[in-house]
């Protein structure tokens, strides 16, 4: 797989811009805010619905325009596909593939599978869970499309439950009735397990699936340091260890939701499912947040996303592999690692403001950006 065309019209800095990719490596090059990441944000947008950089969509449309577009030409066993995303803040995403409307933004899901790598995935090592759980769930949807789906009825169920706990708590500081009903509380428990069970069955087989590739991937970049691992850390008490089995996993849900009732009644907010999860890093016997070095986080930052490449081109479409002004924080030595882990992606789109720090075995065709203009520089 690979990107034959970005066009974008209105996306972060650039009015409209048109690029054309080969296969292999590409180096966008330039200084430090000319917008080179705006071009593979937008890539990483079209592949997850997200950005890697903001949390809103609003930053994502340029200053003075009402929506943005991204669109883009994959090539896929000799098969071209033409995907088309209308970013609205405020309002549902509109969504094209093959120059057809698409019932739902998140249908676009799995038409670009890529792996993007930037300096902000360190707060995957040093950050809150959420960013590893945020982690997890990208690659799970980049795996098994079907998962979006899965996330939002898990998403809507606590949304709607926080509401109900939240309305109730307010209810009673207020000393009045209204609002304090929590009759239906039960039937959003039921929802809450059954989505809820479907996510954390496939977050604990993707981690299964990942945790090889990852001690692999730490010992090539760390050099034959410590080894690393990962593993599930869920805030309740599973039936085994590594139990996937969905109807398991709901009775367990439902259990550690009557535990926890006269808690989540009194602090006003839902404190059971995988939204209170963790993935849980080491080197060695220790865990990586609070005893790794610099170095060490970066390595392990990098083996979680050489990880996730290397599991999805095990199971059969090698992703698009985007190294987002990385080289910069790398010393020499694991640069050079790096590039002999990448050197053979079917298309590595690397960004850099200095040429140097991109090893010469991954200086393709390079591009030069400036301002609000892009040249292919040979």
């Amino acid at each position: 797989m690979y990107v034959r065309q970005l066009e974008l019209i209105n996306f972060r800095s650039y009015e409209r811009v048109d690029l054309t990719f080969d296969p292999g490596g590409s180096v966008l090059m330039g200084a430090n805010g000319v917008g080179k990441t705006n071009l593979v944000e937008a890539l990483g947008y079209l592949s997850t619905l997200g950005s890697h950089r903001v949390a809103t969509d609003a930053p994502l449309v340029r200053v003075g325009a009402d929506s943005a577009v991204i669109r883009c030409l994959i090539m896929h066993d000799e098969r071209e596909l033409l995907v088309e995303l209308e970013i609205v803040p405020g309002r549902a995403n509109r969504a094209r593939l093959g120059r057809s409307p698409a019932r739902r933004a998140r249908d676009v899901l799995g038409a670009l599978r890529l792996v993007l790598f930037a300096p902000e995935d360190l707060e995957i090592v040093r950050g809150d869970p959420a960013e590893r759980r945020r982690y997890l769930d990208e690659l799970l949807v980049t795996r098994l499309p079907r998962f979006a789906g899965v996330r939002a009825d898990y998403d809507r169920v606590v949304k709607q439950r926080n509401a109900l706990l939240r309305s109730a708590y307010l209810a009673r500081k207020t000393g009045g009735t209204r609002g304090g009903d929590l009759s239906t509380l039960d039937v959003w428990d039921t929802h809450l397990a059954r989505h809820g069970a479907e996510l954390l069955a496939g977050r604990l087989e993707l981690v299964d699936a990942l945790a090889p590739h990852v001690a692999k991937a730490y010992g090539a970049v760390a050099a034959g340091a410590s080894a690393a691992a990962i593993g599930y850390r869920c805030a309740i008490e599973l039936p085994e260890p590594a139990a996937t089995d969905r109807a398991e996993l709901e009775s367990a849900l439902l259990a550690a939701l009557r535990e926890a009732r006269r808690s989540e009644v009194d602090r006003g907010v839902t404190l059971v499912g995988p939204h209170r999860d963790d993935l849980h890093l080491s080197i060695g016997s220790l865990p990586v947040k609070g005893y790794a070095s610099h170095g060490e986080s970066w390595s392990c930052a990098l083996a979680l996303r050489l990880a996730a490449y290397d599991l999805l081109r095990a199971e059969g479409i090698e992703p698009v592999l985007v190294l987002d002004d990385v080289f910069a924080e790398l010393d020499s030595g694991r640069r050079q690692r790096l590039a002999e882990l990448v050197a053979g992606a079917s298309q590595l789109l690397v960004t850099c403001a200095v040429a140097d720090d991109v090893p010469v075995a991954l200086r393709g065709a390079r591009f030069e950006v400036t301002p609000g203009e892009i040249r292919h520089a040979g």
